[in-house]
């Protein structure tokens, strides 16, 4: 198996990740239980004198009377309900999901033999990825499984020499003590063999039991040893419908799905790809005291412009440690599935068209790169940096085709009564303009083509909010 070559193993995206475009996934873990800064706090709850520190010890006692593990039992999740999850993922509009199968705390979401440290030995005591599992696929929801777990190679080491992290007797909750050095991205220390081998048996025990149609590895997987990774893949592989999803350059390429974190394309994309963004206005992925949220618009701006490019947007949301969610959060994901309902035509199950995007915003390629985790990593807060703005301009407009189709996605509303767009303009693809309509409105629009663009007459009112999408057939 290790002698397996890398081009046996490539993959393609599937066409049901193709079609899906939109999906969600839930940080959930003992980090819920501080909700504080955001879910860095396992680690940096153990860097001395930082403001994570500070607050940990003046909430809770020092680190060696009080530390991770003892946030186990108060994550009961005893309002903890898979099918209210799977109804809230269908209502959002999205297609696949999953909560995080293990975060880089070393506590693992389903009922793992692997592990001791899971979800059914310790705080809920139930099976929460199986359970999602089995409520998701009776809704016809794929089903994700998301790895963070290489980042447990020197995660918990702390300045403080007296944490808990330090005592053998709490190895099975922190992995064994390490140097220092070993928390940065690039450590000089690489997984040892029985690290490498846990990691691989975690993935490969989720995919045996649970079959997830697709497994993402957050960045960081670079530090696994190459055999193991093989391996991994080559076990995963076995399910000739699964696919994985990687950042960075930790998986060669062709080998899944790559994923941009938080980034976008400027331009369409020749193979399928990924962004997973968070749906939290705070510089957090999971549940926080106070939190924010961005608005229905910004998210359905940034997933028009991703599926224009030939990507899918993976959007995060955090529960309470009970297992809720904000009422604000479910009010969004609730007005972007009203938006999909309406406007869904021209975003599942459809391919870029030969231009992607027409008006004023300029996007730049960007993605959460190496040199901004290693920022991260300096950040005694373990905070990302700010929240960016979308910046798209409600004169912008997307494209997406299928068979016949073309989908004008226009970002305002013209208070002039017609739209004319640009890029379909006489002479340019397509040669003939048949018919042109509204999604969610009832018959065709007039319309005329000349030299300048296409020039649609709108009817009095919007179909929608937000965004508004017209069929153009050819």
């Amino acid at each position: 198996m290790q002698n397996l070559e890398w081009d046996a193993l490539k993959r393609e995206a599937p066409d049901w990740f193709r079609d899906a475009k939109f999906g969600l996934f839930f940080h959930w873990g003992p980090y819920s239980v501080p909700a504080y800064k955001n879910e860095w706090y396992s680690r940096n709850m153990y860097a001395k004198k930082n403001n994570i520190n500070k607050y940990h010890v003046e909430k809770y006692g020092p680190l060696n009377t009080f530390g991770y593990k003892d946030f186990y039992p108060m994550m009961k999740g005893e309002k903890f309900d898979p099918e209210e999850w799977a109804e809230l993922v269908e209502r959002s509009g999205a297609k696949y999901a999953g909560p995080v199968t293990e975060h880089s705390d070393n506590f693992s979401m389903w009922d793992s033999k692997v592990n001791e440290v899971n979800c059914v030995n310790y705080g809920p005591h139930r099976d929460v990825y199986g359970e999602c599992a089995a409520a998701f696929r009776k809704r016809g929801i794929k089903l994700l499984a998301t790895f963070h777990h290489q980042w447990l190679w020197g995660w918990f080491m702390s300045t403080d020499p007296d944490a808990d992290v330090y005592d053998p007797a709490n190895e099975k909750y922190y992995w064994k003590a390490l140097p220092l050095e070993t928390n940065r991205y690039l450590p000089y220390r690489l997984p040892d063999a029985e690290f490498n081998t846990m990691w691989r048996d975690k993935v490969l025990e989720v995919a045996k039991n649970y079959a997830p149609d697709m497994i993402y590895f957050d960045s960081r997987s670079c530090i696994i040893d190459e055999a193991f990774r093989k391996e991994m893949t080559a076990g995963v592989y076995e399910n000739p419908d699964t696919v994985i999803s990687y950042k960075q350059e930790d998986f060669p390429a062709g080998i899944g799905i790559p994923d941009i974190e938080r980034g976008q394309f400027e331009n369409i994309q020749k193979d399928a790809w990924q962004t997973d963004d968070r749906l939290e206005d705070n510089v957090t992925w999971c549940m926080v005291q106070n939190p924010k949220y961005r608005s229905a618009q910004d998210v359905i701006y940034q997933l028009c412009d991703i599926v224009s490019k030939n990507g899918n947007l993976l959007l995060n949301v955090g529960p309470y440690a009970d297992g809720s969610f904000h009422p604000e959060a479910k009010k969004t994901l609730y007005e972007i599935g009203d938006w999909l309902w309406v406007n869904g035509e021209a975003i599942y199950g459809t391919r870029p068209f030969a231009v992607a995007a027409e008006g004023p915003t300029h996007i730049k390629d960007s993605n959460y790169d190496i040199a901004k985790v290693e920022e991260q990593l300096a950040n005694e807060s373990g905070d990302e940096g700010a929240v960016k703005d979308s910046g798209f301009s409600n004169k912008d407009i997307r494209f997406t085709q299928k068979e016949d189709k073309i989908y004008a996605i226009a970002y305002g509303w013209p208070e002039s009564g017609r739209l004319s767009i640009r890029s379909l303009a006489e002479g340019k693809t397509p040669e003939t303009v048949r018919e042109v309509r509204m999604l969610g409105a009832e018959g065709t629009l007039a319309f005329t083509r000349d030299r300048e663009g296409l020039h649609i007459a709108l009817p009095k009112e919007p179909a929608c909010r937000y965004a508004y999408a017209f069929q153009i057939t050819r």
